[in-house]
């Protein structure tokens, strides 16, 4: 293979890093500014201000400012997520990974990171409108999340197969 082809799968490598980066922001912030709505409109009993609340009582996170920095925070937290896909399940062609992906999320904060945040209910405490919808939105989330970087992933090594082939002719 020659250099310049190289060069060139290297490039395409750091876009994917790129895409990976900016799918994990996008999905975190756009699944966090659900999460608000949906506490909004009474069908969470929890706000994703929790991540905020519970480490800090300032007056400006029950404002606008609160919600802001709430979808950056899980933007930025979410990148570390995607990472976490894109090096486990970046292979996978079926939705159904995705989806897996968001519920085993879902899992890990209500159970495993709970003692982190004290405004996060437990399991017991929530009511079935409250689980159900948190599900969804964290299988949404799983969802965008793995379908994009899979997709991502698979055109990555399809341009990668087209830039051989072309060199070896």
């Amino acid at each position: 293979m020659s250099s310049n082809v190289n060069g060139q799968i290297q490039q395409e490598n750091q876009g994917a890093i790129y895409n990976v980066l900016a799918i994990g922001f996008v999905g975190g912030a756009a699944a966090s500014l659900i999460g608000i709505i949906a506490h909004y409109v009474n069908f969470m009993g929890f706000s994703p201000k929790f991540i905020l609340t519970s480490w800090s009582n300032m007056a400006w996170i029950d404002h606008w400012l609160g919600t802001v920095m709430t979808i950056l925070l899980f933007g930025i937290l979410s990148v570390g997520i995607a990472f976490i896909y894109y090096s486990l399940f970046k292979r996978m062609k079926s939705i159904f990974s995705g989806i897996f992906f968001g519920v085993v999320c879902w899992f890990l904060l209500v159970f495993v990171l709970k003692p982190m945040f004290a405004d996060l209910p437990t399991i017991s405490k929530m009511s079935s409108n409250t689980i159900i919808t948190s599900v969804c939105i964290f299988i949404l989330y799983g969802l965008f999340v793995g379908y994009s970087i899979s997709y991502d992933h698979q055109e990555y090594l399809r341009q990668k197969n087209k830039a051989e082939k072309q060199s070896e002719s």
